[in-house]
């Protein structure tokens, strides 16, 4: 931007007001030609600019010769600067006079480093939100000490002073401010009560009269012009509110009446000046009404609407031209980056960031938002407010609409480095274009492939209003694919009936009725459409009270198909979604839904999602920590159903998910004991001198989908009297045995996301009378001299999952020991049958004509019996095989070893993997463990006759 390329007009205009500038500056008028030829820049570009240099010459001269004009500021300089120059400020008046001086003085600064292009949008708008932060924060500390001298200090319960909490909202909560902007403030205070002086006021009365007091410091119009227009509209309630209220007020107002719009406005709050550490408790209070736990996709109907609303405002207004407001306007941009944080806000924290750029940066970087995209929206964002701060600077007038005078179009086109208006024009018309494309992509009413014909959609939603006789409606199902439409309209006929759906919101029937139609034509395609209907209308009737889950489906026809196809497929998941209905925001990636992460990723995904959480809160850990194990065991299922994961990978996956969580959870249950007690002496949680033990299907890699976790806790040996080294201090060995309490405590205490994972510690030394964690010294004498063979044989599968490493070798030393022993075969055979009898005799639930998979005769126990024997049999000559817990890698050893020949040995792991692979289906279908008798006999015959050739009987 340089003067020869200036437009006429504009070199006239500048010409004619520097003129007027050294008539005003007289002898102290600025005659360097670098600052001149700048200062008809200026002039060119901002008549606010010429006027405030013309009316106080000295303001100019005072920002060149102090240098604050060429250079940025530093952080909090504005702050600092603005306390000096508040030096002993005496009444209110004073106070006024000053803060306008100050703010005009900055306001001149700021104009000329952006419109001269000095400084880029970031620092513009940091300095205007810096400024505001600064006159806010100073007046209230001058007027709320004025107050307290008069009335009194307002306290806390527990005598704590308290203060007013503003909040800054909008641009100004954004660090967004633009030059004529409104500043948006929201009045709080922590605690109801009174100030104790003889003529003290009621809290409420008090940060009323301050909060008035604020508004009038920054909002009144006097000699020296205003600080900002405030705005207090965006509080509870509106104009008809209370200016300032209690805690307690304002978390029940959004909880049980805050709108969608004050969700969406409440994105950008961020406390901007007063009681600094209240506000922090009050943004903790409110970030739940913003941000939702769960995938929020209600929020895309929502805005929506308030879009089609501002749309209609503009069409009626005719401000097209509005770049604001308009079509592909800054609001829409905002829009797009504010959706997103509102349906994924609660589950990313790496979202709840102000600044719309930070946003879209985050979004791509979270794989969100295409990069293209993301950086599109971005250059258009800064583009757009470059327009708007020339539009505003011009004049120091607050409009978004692009000019019609022709010397104004000319001052915004050469002001934005642009020829003239009409390169200027196409230019704003392609990049507001390619935003309303994206914004329109975004907000789109989603348009299913699978989408039924217009004609079966008319039939299906007339079906569902119960506009069909039951003839029409019986014709309507058959159709759209369900082989018992009697069934299936009894179905409709009783959750449209059915009280759910009679106490659901307004909105919930809505979504429903939308929804519906969607939903029978896509579960008639499904392999058994009356099963998944059943289970999907129980899903239903469970979530007609959160509509966000109805719009999650409604929005995302690929998570509708998935529901229906995993639905119609296993009773297991349905009830898992029915029960966790949070679940459902899985369905929406087949890529990560059918593809279980592994145990590098898992971890990684765990702490992400726990470092989010304030360190203190033990429920919300608990429940992140149960959604965790749920969301992953859906993403085994799904995998294990669609044929994507072989048998034997289920139980290692599953397993893989339960040491991730035992890894996690012994390490939060140690911080807090520790932070309580102190540590053991020498240790920390590094080398926490504790460990996890996993046996049964856990240890041995083969862990069932509803499957207890069998666990024994060891500690180090340690020193009689040895106590913790906090300040609070235990014995070592209470403190091992309350972390062992707090470990249990976390897995299967049910909170509202259920129950993490039962436990059974029956496996621990002498059983349910021993202690519950025991000491490694004391773990190896019970399993040298006292342990039975059929602990013997669970030790087979028993491996360290979490803890101390080298207590964790320690425990593999003492299992090499105990299992690695001579022992006579005769009495071992014996041992081993007679518990596998006595099991068959208590647990076998195989009838006439079913077999039971698991404990019946040739089932998964003898199989495992048999390896468990073996084992014990061979390790004292074959240590090696000591590496393996698993079954299936036990009989593969095995084989390859001579153990068994390769025949035989092959031939129980194929009945294994048959065996297993059925139960495991079972348990998706939501049916029990036994089977037609005639059914794999094959395997079992070969299992009987292995089992009768090494163990008799």
């Amino acid at each position: 931007m340089f003067i020869h390329s200036m437009p006429a007009c504009l070199r006239e205009l500048a010409a004619h007001h520097l003129e007027h500038y050294r008539e005003a500056a007289g002898r102290e008028a600025v005659d360097d030609p670098e600052w001149c030829s700048a200062m008809m820049r200026a002039f060119a570009g901002s008549d606010f600019i010429a006027r405030s240099c013309i009316g106080e010459p000295a303001l100019m001269h005072g920002l060149i010769a102090s240098g604050e004009l060429q250079r940025s500021r530093t952080r909090g300089e504005i702050t600092s600067c603005l306390q000096r120059a508040l030096d002993e400020v005496r009444d209110e008046d004073d106070l006024k006079r000053r803060l306008r001086l100050f703010r005009r003085r900055e306001m001149l600064r700021i104009a000329w480093r952006d419109l001269l292009r000095w400084a880029p949008l970031d620092e513009t708008l940091e300095d205007l939100s810096a400024l505001a932060d600064a006159c806010i924060g100073a007046a209230l500390a001058f007027l709320e000490q004025r107050m307290r001298r008069r009335y009194g200090t307002p306290r806390r319960a527990d005598g704590r002073p308290q203060g007013l909490v503003v909040l800054g909202m909008g641009k100004l909560g954004a660090r967004e401010l633009n030059f004529s902007s409104d500043i948006d403030l929201i009045f709080a205070y922590a605690e109801e009560g009174q100030t104790r002086k003889r003529n003290g006021l009621s809290h409420e009365e008090f940060f009323l009269r301050l909060g008035r007091q604020l508004i009038d410091a920054l909002n009144d119009t006097t000699d020296d012009g205003f600080v900002f227009r405030v705005d207090v509209r965006l509080r509870p309630y509106g104009d008809s509110g209370a200016l300032a209220l209690g805690f307690d007020a304002m978390e029940s107002y959004y909880q049980y009446q805050g709108r969608e719009w004050e969700r969406y406005a409440m994105i950008k709050a961020r406390v901007v000046a007063g009681d600094l550490e209240a506000g922090r408790e009050l943004m903790s209070i409110l970030r739940p009404f913003v941000y939702r736990r769960y995938l929020d996709f209600g929020v895309f109907e929502s805005l929506r609407e308030m879009h089609a609303m501002i749309r209609r405002e503009v069409r009626r207004k005719g401000m097209a031209d509005d770049i604001k407001r308009g079509p592909g306007g800054i609001r829409e941009i905002e829009f797009l980056g504010q959706a997103f944080q509102l349906l994924r806000g609660g589950r990313e924290p790496r979202l709840r960031v102000r600044p719309i750029l930070s946003v879209l940066q985050t979004l791509a970087g979270l794989g969100l938002m295409p990069r293209e995209t993301a950086r599109m929206l971005q250059q258009a964002y800064v583009l757009l407010r470059h327009v708007e701060n020339r539009l505003q600077v011009a004049d120091d007038r607050q409009t978004h609409t692009l000019p019609t005078d022709e010397t104004a179009r000319a001052r915004l086109a050469w002001s934005m480095g642009h020829a003239g208006w009409d390169d200027f024009i196409n230019d704003m018309a392609r990049v507001r274009a390619r935003v309303e494309e994206a914004f329109e992509q975004c907000f789109a009413v989603p348009q299913d492939e699978a989408r039924p014909q217009q004609s079966e959609a008319a039939q299906l939603a007339a079906l569902w209003r119960g506009e069909l006789d039951d003839a029409g409606a019986r014709a309507a199902l058959r159709q759209a694919g369900f082989a018992d439409p009697r069934q299936a309209l009894a179905l409709l006929n009783g959750l449209r009936e059915g009280r759910s759906y009679q106490v659901a919101s307004t909105q919930g029937r809505k979504l429903l009725d939308r929804l519906m139609p969607l939903l029978l034509a896509a579960v008639g395609r499904a392999e058994a459409p009356e099963t998944a209907l059943v289970r999907i209308i129980n899903l239903i009737e469970r979530i007609l009270g959160r509509p966000t889950y109805l719009a999650l489906l409604l929005e995302n026809p690929m998570a509708l198909s998935q529901l229906v196809r995993l639905c119609a497929i296993s009773a297991w998941i349905a009830e898992s979604l029915t029960e966790h209905p949070i679940l459902l925001d899985e369905l929406l990636d087949p890529r990560t839904l059918y593809a279980p992460p592994g145990p590098a990723q898992l971890r990684a995904e765990l702490q992400r999602q726990l470092q989010a959480i304030d360190e203190d809160d033990l429920e919300a850990k608990m429940d992140v920590l149960r959604q965790f194990r749920q969301v992953n065991a859906l993403r085994v299922a799904a995998a294990d159903i669609s044929g994507a994961l072989p048998v034997l990978d289920v139980g290692r996956h599953l397993g893989e998910i339960a040491d991730v969580v035992l890894d996690a959870v012994w390490r939060m249950a140690w911080r807090d004991l520790a932070r309580r007690h102190g540590p053991p002496p020498g240790l920390d949680q590094e080398r926490p001198g504790f460990a996890i033990v996993a046996y049964g299907k856990l240890g041995g890699r083969e862990l069932g989908y509803g499957s207890d976790l069998d666990l024994v806790f060891l500690h180090r040996d340690n020193d009689d009297g040895a106590h913790t080294t906090g300040p609070s201090s235990i014995d070592e060995t209470v403190f091992f045995m309350r972390l062992g309490q707090r470990i249990i405590h976390v897995l299967n205490t049910p909170t509202t996301a259920g129950v993490l994972y039962e436990v059974d510690m029956r496996l621990r030394p002498s059983g349910a009378s021993g202690l519950l964690v025991s000491g490694i010294g004391a773990y190896a004498r019970y399993q040298r001299e006292e342990a039975w063979t059929w602990e013997h044989q669970a030790l087979v599968r028993a491996r360290f999952v979490a803890g101390d490493a080298d207590l964790g070798r320690g425990f593999a030393h003492v299992r090499e020991q105990t299992l690695g022993v001579m022992r006579d075969d005769a009495r071992l055979r014996a041992d081993v049958r007679e518990m596998r009898e006595r099991m068959r005799g208590e647990l076998d639930t195989s009838r006439r004509g079913w077999f039971d998979l698991k404990q019946g005769a040739g089932g998964l126990v003898d199989i495992e019996f048999i390896v468990q024997y073996l084992v014990l049999r061979e390790a004292a000559r074959h240590p090696a095989m000591l590496a393996h817990t698993a079954t299936a890698e036990l009989l593969r050893w095995f084989g390859a070893n001579g153990i068994l020949d390769e025949e035989t040995a092959d031939g129980l792991l194929t009945a294994w993997q048959a065996l297993l692979g059925r139960s495991q289906r079972l348990t998706l279908q939501g049916q029990g463990r036994r089977v037609p008798d005639s059914e794999l006999r094959q395997h079992r015959r070969h299992v009987c006759a292995v089992w009768a050739r090494l163990l008799g009987g």
